[in-house]
């Protein structure tokens, strides 16, 4: 398509012909992200690093990031990477693990995949499903799945197939993983939330499952008899509930059974769910600025809507109302130590790691101080201001990889790479700041001040 034409000048069989372009243009693009995170880890060779160095605590080492096979990388060299990419370093590794493993150890999927054959995401599926195999074991599945890995196939079937294949390389590593599976049960609720309501997985024996589900839908029955006219799912919910509180559940089943026997001389049991329903805390943040903006955040659940909290949790919960007015007025103080209340208002500040696209949200981050404090220095260096908080593995990154930081405002933090990128963090994510000669001379000044204003 020419540069001057616009979509809407074309017709239909221009604009499909010109999705294969883009198409195209796509799995060239994918395999050159491929070829880049190789060439990066070959870069950053374990002979880059000096052993006298790496031996002391936090420094960086070598590690394998892809199958037996693959040679050592330094384990910083993903984060460089990640953020020119525009992906957290976690996603950098795996790209560099996966392409790693296409190049040595799957080569028939990878000549597929430099002819554009083969989009990169089915070949990095089999090469993370292939990562604890052998060479020759991998071998293996790469001869027999480079063929299919086109798309001929629907994805699912695609999975089934390298699936069987990694079991039919070695039955008996196989059968090892599926006895090691059998112990690994799991009752935890998922990480995953949608529009509100979130998920609870179990994985156990097969009569463990098939006896808790006979329990839940007895309950559930039993509610239905009790007059709920809820429809089966939510009951079925509701039996979770109260199976979660023992003493209730068992109370419950007896008065069901006595009200069942003579239901004419004894009154209908009532579910109180305020007994049933435990005592937990629940962090919710919300605006309470003048222009509301009608959408909360539950700690370990996610973004809701203000009328969720109101219908869900009000029935159920009492609030305590912590007002959070000035997170910049904290006083200053001038140990090393960083108070708790330092760490709330940093935490209620910035909830997510502070390294470029970092992706970590948890509470147990490592609260750094943005420019290093000094024994005997100036007072006031723990302050809010100068608080960062970040991963572990980013927090070593931070002191010695050569990255730099600056937080100019509260809140707001920016990092320059050892290669000279500069990116902006904040409550709103990662930018990355053009450089030079991308950027005009009152840009560049403008980066330049604004990395320099907290120095």
């Amino acid at each position: 398509m020419h540069l001057t034409t616009t979509l809407e000048e074309l017709t239909e069989a221009e604009l499909l012909d010109h999705a294969d372009e883009v198409s195209r243009t796509q799995r060239e693009c994918e395999a050159q992200v491929l070829r880049i995170a190789v060439q990066v880890a070959i870069v950053n060779n374990p002979e880059t690093l000096d052993p006298a160095i790496s031996r002391f605590p936090g420094r960086e080492r070598a590690r394998r990031f892809g199958g037996v096979g693959t040679p050592d990388v330094t384990e910083f060299a993903a984060a460089a990477l990640g953020g020119r990419l525009g992906i957290s370093t976690g996603s950098a590794h795996s790209l560099m693990a996966d392409a790693l493993d296409l190049m040595i150890r799957l080569p028939q999927l990878w000549r597929r995949v430099e002819v554009l054959e083969v989009k990169a995401s089915y070949a990095r599926f089999v090469a993370r499903r292939t990562r604890d195999l052998s060479v020759d074991q991998a071998s293996y599945v790469d001869e027999r799945v480079a063929e299919s890995a086109d798309g001929r196939i629907p994805w699912s079937r695609f999975e089934d197939m390298v699936t069987g294949l990694v079991v039919a390389s070695d039955p008996e590593a196989a059968a090892r993983k599926e006895r090691d599976n059998a112990r690994r049960q799991v009752a935890s609720p998922t990480r995953s939330t949608q529009d509100g309501m979130r998920s609870f997985f179990i994985r156990g024996p097969f009569p463990v499952i098939a006896l808790f589900d006979a329990r839940v839908q007895w309950f559930a029955d039993v509610l239905a008899s009790l007059g709920d006219t809820d429809d089966l799912d939510t009951r079925r919910v509701k039996a979770v509930a109260i199976l979660a509180d023992p003493l209730e559940a068992v109370a419950l089943m007896e008065a069901f059974m006595a009200w069942r026997d003579r239901p004419d001389e004894a009154d209908r049991p009532d579910v109180d769910w305020s007994t049933i329903l435990p005592a937990v805390t629940v962090n919710v943040h919300t605006y309470a600025g003048a222009e509301p903006t009608g959408v909360t955040r539950v700690e370990g659940h996610g973004p809701v809507t203000e009328a969720w909290v109101r219908d869900h949790l009000g029935p159920h919960a009492r609030f305590t109302i912590r007002p959070v007015l000035d997170l910049e007025g904290q006083a200053p103080v001038d140990a090393y130590e960083i108070p708790d209340r330092h760490r709330e208002a940093v935490r209620l500040m910035t909830p997510a790691d502070s390294f470029p696209w970092g992706a970590s949200t948890t509470r147990s981050h490592q609260i750094d101080h943005t420019r290093a404090y000094r024994h005997r220095g100036p007072p006031g260096q723990s302050r809010i201001g100068n608080y960062g908080p970040m991963t572990s593995f980013h927090h070593r990154i931070k002191t010695h990889a050569g990255w730099q930081v600056r937080q100019p405002f509260p809140g707001i933090y920016v990092w320059r790479d050892p290669h000279g990128a500069t990116y902006l963090v904040d409550h709103s994510g990662t930018r990355r700041l053009r450089t030079c000669p991308e950027m005009s001379p009152a840009e560049a000044e403008l980066s330049q001040a604004l990395f320099e204003l907290a120095a």
